[in-house]
């Protein structure tokens, strides 16, 4: 299915990562007309981007029912806006949720309707790059897989659960993981001026260096591991440098801790 087959988009919540998923869906085809933002206190990049793309930017949720209704709120507020929802869900309508941590069960609970999926994508979506994972609750259609497919794989990458706990997973590891990276190139600029670059160099190098491996896990396939080892020459300076990251104290290990403690509020938010 195509985004420009689909109507009637609400998108309830224009924050940061609403946004990313709005831009994502024109990129891809979207017709502006076919999306509506709803947000009682918009900022003023939902202001601007419903100006500049032509899109309706409401307060309040429209009366009639929509086809499709992403929710892209803070979890900490489910539980106040789903009964604000009213007529905006109808018998047709699917429910898509972002909100970190909020489980199935809540939603259905919360809805009239049956027709959830709950999805976790990355800030990368705004420009087409996210990974996001997804999983569907019983009442979902085929029809309705397709839309939830268009619209989440707008963002980047899609990858489908059977397992509403993958989804928590998924928030610990790819929702949350932009934010480890760009502590990478924070840490790594520090290190290098620390050693006496200049702190514009220092953050220019490591920037680019992100990218461009980035870059390049993206054109070759091979394994991380093995790509790592690939620019590891015995006794050079990368394999000292990895004997620090590497050691039983290291990167792994406070990543398995930064991992487990992402999930761990992922479940907190949900209760």
């Amino acid at each position: 299915m195509s985004l420009t087959d689909i109507d009637g988009v609400v998108l309830v919540g224009a924050g940061r990562m609403g946004l990313a998923l709005a831009r994502g869906w024109l990129n891809a085809g979207l017709r502006p007309e076919a999306l509506t933002l709803c947000d009682p206190a918009p900022q003023d990049a939902a202001t601007a981007f419903a100006d500049e793309e032509g899109v309706v930017l409401t307060p309040v949720p429209p009366r009639e029912a929509a086809r499709v209704v992403v929710l892209a709120v803070k979890p900490q507020v489910m539980a106040s806006v789903l009964p604000t929802l009213g007529t905006l869900i109808g018998p047709h309508t699917l429910v898509v949720s972002i909100a970190a941590g909020i489980a199935l069960a809540s939603l259905l609970d919360g809805l009239a309707t049956h027709r959830v999926v709950r999805a976790m994508p990355n800030t990368p979506a705004q420009i087409g790059q996210g990974m996001t994972g997804a999983v569907a609750a019983p009442g979902v259609s085929s029809e309705d897989l397709e839309v939830a497919e268009a619209l989440l794989a707008a963002a980047g990458a899609l990858l489908w659960f059977d397992e509403e706990s993958r989804i928590d997973l998924v928030t610990a590891v790819s929702g949350s993981g932009p934010a480890y990276v760009f502590y990478l190139v924070e840490t790594l600029a520090a290190a290098g001026a620390a050693e006496g670059l200049a702190p514009e160099d220092a953050m220019k190098l490591a920037r680019q260096t992100v990218i461009g491996a980035a870059a390049l896990m993206d054109e070759d396939m091979t394994d991380a591991a093995t790509l790592r080892q690939n620019v590891t020459s015995p006794n050079g300076t990368t394999a000292a440098a990895l004997a620090v990251l590497m050691a039983p104290d290291g990167l792994a290990a406070l990543m398995k801790k930064a991992v487990a403690a992402a999930r761990k509020r992922a479940e907190e938010l949900g209760r």
